[in-house]
């Protein structure tokens, strides 16, 4: 946000290099540390200039990877950590010594509303990584399948799963697929 608008041009999303596991702090710390590197080597570029406060997803853990990111840069950032009621919506914030923040009703909207848009994008994201990666696993191990062949076989039956029950006829009727290739695409498993 920007001066309390959601500024979806300035949205970011990190693919995690360094963490090769299910660790939610490490994989904060690894992405807060790359976003605070871009402003700093470059205020004026696309990530602007460093944010003046940081709302993490979850409680005191994630606050203190965060402080840990900002710590490498020797940063003065606020850091507030956002709790959960029993229907996971966030109920109150809190500061890096677990005191709760009072804060407006209108306030606590915004913050809801932000946090909305960034779980959103998020799970868009995530969508859109695994459907191009279970495309990329089944159609790519293909012999003989390229990328153009792969986008006509994707524009004609929508889905890998449709491709593989399509019959050998169907399959050659798609430009650049012989009856070899379409024998192998019936093969993917």
């Amino acid at each position: 946000m920007q001066d309390g608008v959601i500024k979806k041009n300035l949205s970011r999303r990190f693919k995690i290099k360094t963490v090769f596991s299910q660790d939610d702090p490490k994989c904060m710390e690894e992405v807060v540390t790359r976003r605070l590197k871009h402003s700093l080597d470059n205020p004026n570029g696309g990530f602007g200039k460093l944010p003046d406060v940081i709302f993490a997803d979850g409680g005191i853990t994630q606050i203190r990877a965060i402080k840990k990111a900002i710590k490498k840069y020797d940063l003065d950032i606020l850091v507030f950590g956002m709790v959960k009621n029993n229907k996971h919506q966030t109920r109150a914030l809190i500061d890096e010594n677990r005191n709760e923040i009072q804060i407006s009703e209108k306030l606590m909207n915004l913050i809801t509303k932000f946090q909305d848009t960034v779980h959103d994008t998020a799970i868009t994201y995530h969508r859109k990584l695994r459907d191009k990666e279970m495309v990329k696993s089944k159609l790519d191990e293909v012999e003989g399948i390229g990328e153009v062949k792969k986008k006509a076989l994707l524009k004609e039956f929508g889905s890998v799963k449709k491709i593989k029950e399509a019959s050998i006829e169907e399959l050659t009727k798609v430009k650049g697929i012989n009856k070899e290739l379409a024998r192998k695409l019936k093969e993917m498993n």
